[in-house]
């Protein structure tokens, strides 16, 4: 109510305003609001992504200074 009073706008125009910046109407996508856990399976993967990553360049490293010992 308060933000309303102060934009001197409608409490009602206001809520609607916010329902379809989220759906996407007033600026040509939606807002995805994510869950904890979606948020959290996004961390997961991407500390995934950056974990396989390491392994693959240690993998190499180990593959390039075994074959020079040879």
């Amino acid at each position: 109510m308060a933000v309303a009073q102060e934009l001197n706008v409608n409490h009602n125009t206001l809520i609607r305003w916010k329902k379809e910046y989220r759906s996407g109407k007033l600026n040509g996508s939606g807002i995805k609001v994510k869950s904890k856990e979606e948020q959290e399976l996004q961390a997961l993967r991407k500390e995934l992504q950056e974990i396989r990553l390491e392994r693959d360049i240690l993998k190499k490293a180990v593959s390039i200074f075994s074959k020079s010992d040879r």
